[in-house]
């Protein structure tokens, strides 16, 4: 087929541009956060029964009340504090319109590079800068943070820990002094950490939530639980604030999935919130890491230090500068996606970003093939 052949480079997501070759023309995708996995056989039960239960209209708003009732356990905040929403994207999207409107559009977003396209995507729409911060490796320079923030006006900072594409994880003393700062200098920290459960050896740390004014924290069942298509996530936020976001939730999300939130309800309460399943979905990411790290680095790729989430990120070897050349070659040569470095930062061209979290078997052949590749070429 020749349906992944191009003339220029596309526009829109990289990401959506090469999992689409896969799921048009076949091959190994390695290029969305797709999770290899069913979901755990007791949420795919629990949903069966659900879908024979009276549950097939709108939700409340804010939520399912018994998975809003689980999550206020499990986080110690009040109901006040929660909103459900269709999955982290939403979430994200929704603060940012909210602090739009709140600032009234003078401003402009920072976030940790290479950064997640939404990061810098919101800004780019609405017509706010993008101001990228790059850690020493990786650890941040709390000086030069605060410097960046002051001489840009910063109002909006993402963070991710884990990181994607880079799997880094934020030291307790990072996180609570980035949120010190934004007391300080009037800031909004958005706590993106849909990978917290996927860690390799230390859990990445939470700071109190629903207390500060200037924190929101977006989260979803998305990756844990290898449900990435029932977008269902949630957002947790002082209660000033989260009165502002449920009110512009109302027109542009409505609710998630009425019966999905009820089977998930049900399951975490039922499960012990799905840890038995998400520790062995762990463990099995973190050996995949190991496997494609190594297997890289022998072909002469560079793997920085990276401490959890879904990906390997890698700078491509010295004879091999550019990332997308590289990716749209490997998938017309080995129908093998990956995502090119530069989609996440106009500094990483020379990096490209692979999904680990798919059988240990596809991953290894999808190193082979690229290998071989690599060897070849």
């Amino acid at each position: 087929m020749a349906a992944y052949s191009f003339t220029a480079k596309p526009a829109g997501s990289l990401i959506s541009y090469f999992s689409n070759l896969v799921k048009t023309n076949g091959g190994i995708n390695l290029a969305q956060g797709i999770p290899g996995f069913q979901p755990p056989i007791e949420l795919i039960e629990i949903l069966k029964q659900t879908a024979d239960s009276n549950i097939h209209q709108y939700a409340p708003g804010i939520g399912n009340f018994n998975l809003l009732n689980q999550l206020s356990t499990t986080y110690n905040v009040e109901l006040d504090n929660l909103l459900v929403v269709q999955g982290a994207t939403e979430g994200l999207s929704l603060i940012y319109t909210y602090l739009l409107k709140k600032l009234k559009g003078n401003f402009a977003v920072m976030a940790i590079e290479p950064a997640y396209e939404s990061y810098s995507q919101l800004p780019a729409i609405f017509g706010q800068k993008f101001v990228g911060f790059t850690p020493s490796n990786g650890n941040i320079d709390l000086t030069e943070f605060r410097k960046k923030v002051v001489d840009n006006n910063i109002r909006v900072v993402f963070i991710a820990s884990p990181g994607n594409p880079y799997g880094i994880v934020l030291a307790e003393r990072e996180i609570n002094a980035i949120l010190k700062m934004a007391e300080e200098l009037g800031f909004y920290v958005v706590l993106d950490m849909v990978y917290r459960e996927l860690y390799f050896e230390t859990k990445p740390y939470l700071p109190i939530l629903g207390k500060s004014q200037n924190l929101f924290y977006v989260n979803s069942f998305s990756k844990s639980l290898c449900i990435t298509g029932w977008r269902v996530g949630y957002v947790i936020a002082s209660t000033d604030n989260m009165v502002g976001l449920r009110a512009i939730h109302d027109y542009i999300g409505l609710c998630a999935p009425s019966l999905l939130q009820e089977a998930l309800a049900q399951f975490l309460i039922q499960n012990d919130n799905g840890n038995a399943f998400i520790a062995n979905f762990r463990e099995n990411i973190k050996s995949n890491f190991i496997l494609m790290s190594q297997g890289l680095k022998e072909l002469g790729f560079q793997i920085p230090p990276t401490h959890g989430g879904c990906f390997v990120w890698s700078k491509l070897p010295a004879e091999i500068p550019d990332g997308f050349s590289f990716a749209n070659e490997l998938y017309s040569k080995t129908k093998v996606a990956i995502i090119p470095g530069e989609h996440f930062g106009q500094n990483y061209s020379s990096w490209v970003r692979l999904n680990i979290a798919r059988e240990t078997k596809e991953v290894e052949v999808g190193l082979a093939h690229i290998s071989k590749f690599v060897k070849e070429h």
